[in-house]
């Protein structure tokens, strides 16, 4: 047995250094203090000293977490890399998540969705972006896969069209062609794919008519003629035509241009 000689607050608030037989032995919180009345003259054995350094454990991962978890919601994954991280032995995290999941603290599924509803509020993710940043905060993929299949198309359908938009603003300046692929790599790029992309695609209306087409081809051609002006006419035509099919335009329209229909060769010339 060992006896209580000293029991003094360190610098840390709520913390106190608990002294047997004369020499430091562990510190304690003020809730396990009071909980095993750890006061000068107590005896303990060395089992009651290994269960009040366990539930010291417990007690300071819990807290530890629960004002972790009062900034936002997180997933198990990261509750327990930030309670590592205060050095707490893995017997204390273990318990504290443990506590802290059976009274509903903790739930991966309900992390996944409510992290999903707000990527949809927000609509600046597809659903493999989401899917790749939720195995990032250390959910299964069975959570994951659930709560994806709960979110039906239309919601993503919206998403996409809110990726989409600033596309609006290309129409003036590219082949609707090229529009169309932008827009599916955009798609690509944010984590669309299978049905959804193909729904997503179907669903946009690219915002070109016969007047943005004209002022994009226009635009197009005019970059062309100034890249291969210094060619002989026969190279330039072959080039310039080869440009601007490249960059999605019909062969009408091309051959249009070349033929000086859109912007006469004199025109061109002062560019």
């Amino acid at each position: 047995m060992a006896t209580i000689t000293k029991v003094s607050a360190q610098k840390r608030a709520g913390r106190y250094n608990i002294f047997l037989d004369g020499q430091y032995a562990f510190s304690a919180s003020e809730q396990t203090v009071a909980e095993y009345v750890l006061l000068p003259g107590k005896e303990l054995s060395d089992q009651e000293i290994a269960k009040i350094k366990q539930f010291d454990g417990r007690s300071r991962a819990s807290n530890l977490a629960a004002k972790y978890l009062s900034y936002q919601p997180r997933s198990v994954y990261e509750v327990s890399v930030y309670l590592r991280k205060h050095e707490l032995d893995e017997d204390s995290i273990n318990g504290a998540i443990a506590s802290l999941s059976d009274l509903g603290y903790l739930d991966d599924a309900k992390y996944a969705q409510l992290f999903i509803d707000d990527a949809l509020q927000v609509g600046s993710k597809g659903p493999g972006q989401v899917r790749q940043q939720l195995r990032k905060k250390g959910l299964a993929d069975e959570v994951i896969d659930q709560a994806l299949q709960a979110v039906s198309a239309d919601k993503w359908q919206l998403v996409s069209q809110r990726i989409l938009h600033p596309l609006a603003g290309q129409a003036r300046r590219v082949s609707e062609q090229q529009l169309k692929l932008k827009a599916k790599t955009r798609l690509l790029s944010h984590g669309f794919s299978g049905d959804l992309l193909a729904a997503a695609l179907a669903d946009w209306q690219p915002p070109v008519d016969e007047t943005s087409q004209l002022t994009a081809l226009k635009k197009q051609g005019i970059t062309a003629y100034k890249r291969f002006r210094r060619f002989d006419p026969a190279s330039r035509r072959q080039k310039m035509y080869q440009f601007l099919r490249r960059r999605g335009f019909s062969n009408e329209e091309t051959n249009a241009f070349l033929d000086g229909e859109i912007i006469s060769q004199s025109e061109l010339e002062e560019y």
